[in-house]
């Protein structure tokens, strides 16, 4: 299941336009969506993971991590805003710190035990950013450093910050203001020149310089096409050069190294189709020989130093003992291999200081070439396996299963040559091979107990930290409700000059209306507090940060604070702003209420209570007030209840019902007769007949009448 996770740059830098009219923090967005189309048409990406971070300060960077759900995703880069600095380096280590949360508790590095690299969580993180100069709150940098402090327990055991399954891609947009003039370049799109390059080197990825929207898709296609489940190794040479062959590289015959001499490249680690994850027998070896008395462990490097021996071998292979097959990810190595056409010679592998007398160690496997010449893999057998195989061999088909005392002496001759974490590797291979009694029960092959308890106690931390983590995904930064107040360190202001009188009224043509006496150290520490709790303090300490329909504002009232330092307080807002609110809030009374302070009681408590007439004064308390059909009101208290039988109707008042004029009689109605029952309904009346309507007059009296 890949983890894909984005690094967007949420600096100020992000907000300049390009000729299409979009900013560059929009085109990081897009570019987003559009990877996220182009890798669902693969079917391996319905167990993709995504997660967001941006250039803010930890944790309130991580936008999405490893419980949020893709809604959660899309809404987080929808909001996203380029107010920060260019901290590329912070945002790395936080980037990294998040895909290596769970590594301790889940016990996938095996430190100490050697590497598996059937033990893997592929990551890849897609870097956008505008390559501009790193900036923090310390200064302008021009190298790339990540901190070496982390939260993180367990990091000390590696000693870089990323691990084998993880690689970085960055996008640096180059997407000019103006059309260019110049054609694009046709045969792919170049590295850049920025300082995250030689980071994305160092993880087994590759940096991108995109100059137009066509070169964002091109590597956006690209980068989808790099998503591979498989670890990164360092393969270098050791020894002597090859002898040339027939119709071999030309390559071979120049002095000096070589390019294939050192390779950094990926091995694919492909899973299995019917579960999904990958298996594999044989790990990688480490590179110290494990003490059994030592308290600590060395710490490793992410990548493994894999070295290879250019003397031709036959590659070695027996019935039933399992191997674990690697192909390597095309590289001038896997090209000189190819065109060497040997595709029944291997060549073997080591790692130095695996062994307990050997600096280079003993060959844990071989490269070859398939016998197509197609591609080249990496076969890991077990430890010095041109020792263990022939062993094995002659176990089966000379003795049958019945060792001899000679055999067995060789064999815990070599027992003891190979490294105790492959004792239990073995195990399982020799009990897939029908000889499961070889290796004695009682052999000790683990980790000492301070380093077993050392590992249990980081694992316990490391849960610890990743709750907090993420519980932490998703809260905002808190809002600063004053103004820190921080000394210039030894640089002297210009404020401090005796001529700044002089300079000052030159610039403007005005001159303070006292001489200053300003000290940085004075005030060192302080934070002036705000009244208002509500008010922002415009701490503006990048003169990008200011809208730029506010600049003549700021200017203004810049000017006007430092002319008029005779006054004890500062302007932080103009007079006409202190009562400025927008439209929509203009009748939202209701805070204001909350906000005002408690009024005083009144004087005479006998007198009803006022009300304030804020908005409409003719409105009217309408709480226990209902309408009739007839338009009348019913005061007292609602009940829907309508069976004459509940006691709750008692003490109600009756509704009466308007009547209308021409139904009224004119004469007193009868009396109703009133039960004693409450509740009960008085007996019928009988029906009255109604009095005759009078008949309208004939046309011609009523015009005599007029």
């Amino acid at each position: 299941m890949p983890v894909l996770l984005f690094l967007i740059d949420t600096s100020a830098s992000m907000n300049q336009r390009t000729h299409l009219g979009t900013t560059y923090l929009d085109i990081a967005k897009g570019a987003v969506e559009t990877f996220m189309k182009l890798r669902s048409r693969d079917p391996a990406s319905r167990g993709d993971r995504y997660m967001l971070v941006s250039f803010e300060e930890a944790p309130y960077g991580i936008k999405a991590g490893w419980k949020e759900n893709h809604a959660t995703f899309m809404t987080e880069l929808k909001n996203l805003q380029a107010v920060g600095l260019t901290t590329v380096g912070y945002s790395l280590r936080t980037a990294f710190d998040l895909l290596n949360l769970n590594r301790l508790v889940t016990g996938i590095d095996n430190y100490g035990q050697g590497r598996n690299p059937f033990f893997l969580e592929p990551s890849v993180i897609v870097t956008i950013t505008d390559g501009n100069k790193l900036t923090s709150t310390t200064g302008v940098q021009e190298e790339l450093h990540l901190p070496l402090n982390t939260p993180l327990p367990g990091s000390e055991l590696t000693k870089e910050p990323f691990r084998w399954d993880q690689r970085l891609f960055a996008l640096v947009l180059r997407i000019p203001g103006h059309v260019a003039v110049e054609p694009e370049p046709v045969a792919g799109v170049p590295q850049d020149e920025s300082a995250i390059t030689p980071m994305c080197e160092v993880t087994g990825g590759r940096s991108y310089s995109v100059c137009s929207q066509r070169m964002l898709n091109q590597c956006l296609e690209s980068l989808v096409q790099k998503i591979h489940s498989g670890v990164v190794i360092n393969f270098e040479k050791t020894g002597p050069d090859p002898p040339p062959v027939e119709d071999g590289p030309p390559e071979a015959l120049k002095p000096g190294p070589q390019p294939w001499h050192s390779c950094h490249k990926l091995i694919y680690v492909r899973p299995n189709p019917k579960t999904g994850v990958p298996i594999g027998h044989w790990p990688i070896p480490e590179a110290f020989w494990p003490d059994q008395n030592s308290p600590t462990l060395p710490p490793r490097t992410a990548h493994p130093q894999v070295r290879f021996s250019c003397v031709d071998s036959e590659p070695m292979v027996i019935d039933k003992l399992p191997f674990d097959k690697y192909e390597l990810e095309p590289s001038p190595l896997t090209q000189y291999i190819l065109e060497r056409k040997s595709p029944h010679i291997c060549w073997q592998v080591f790692v130095c200081n695996s062994a307990k007398y050997s600096d280079l160690g003993q060959p844990f496997g071989y490269l070859k070439a398939s016998t197509a010449l197609s591609c080249v893999n990496l076969f890991v057998m077990p430890y010095n396996f041109p020792v263990l195989l022939p062993l094995l061999d002659d176990l089966f088909k000379v003795h049958k299963l019945k060792p001899i005392l000679k055999w067995q002496q060789s064999f815990e001759n070599y027992l003891k040559t190979m490294p105790p974490y492959y004792i239990g590797p073995l195990k399982k291979a020799l009990r897939m091979m029908g000889a499961p009694n070889l290796i004695a029960d009682n052999m000790e092959y683990g980790l000492s107990y301070s380093v077993v308890s050392y590992l249990k106690k980081l694992s316990q931390q490391t849960k610890l930290e990743s709750e907090r983590v993420i519980l932490s995904v998703g809260k905002k930064a808190p809002q600063d409700c004053g103004v820190k107040v921080r000394s210039r360190g030894n640089t002297l202001s210009l404020a401090q000059r005796r001529d700044f009188t002089q300079i000052l009224q030159g610039i403007t043509g005005e001159a303070p209306l006292c001489p200053l006496e300003l000290n940085p150290k004075q005030f060192t520490g302080f934070h002036i507090s705000v009244l208002n709790k509500d008010f922002k303090p415009q701490s503006f300490r990048n003169p990008y940060d200011i809208p730029r329909r506010h600049l003549l504002d700021q200017l203004t009232r810049m000017r006007r604070n430092l002319l008029k330092a005779a006054r004890c307080w500062l302007r932080g807002q103009d007079e006409d702003q202190l009562h400025s609110i927008p439209i929509a809030q203009m009748g939202n009374y209701q805070d204001f209420l909350k906000h005002s302070p408690s009024p005083l009681r009144e004087a005479d408590p006998d007198q009803p209570k006022r009300l304030h007439t804020f908005g409409n004064p003719f409105k009217l308390d309408k709480k226990g007030m209902m309408i009739d059909e007839a338009d009348e009101f019913v005061t007292g208290p609602q009940n829907r209840t309508k069976r004459p039988g509940d006691p709750s109707l008692q003490g109600a008042p009756k509704r009466r019902r308007c009547m209308s004029p021409l139904l009224r009689p004119g004469r007193l109605p009868a009396p109703s007769v009133v039960s004693n029952n409450v509740g009960a309904k008085a007996p019928p009346s009988p029906p009255s007949p109604a009095p005759p309507l009078p008949l309208p007059p004939p046309p011609a009296a009523a015009a005599a009448a007029a």
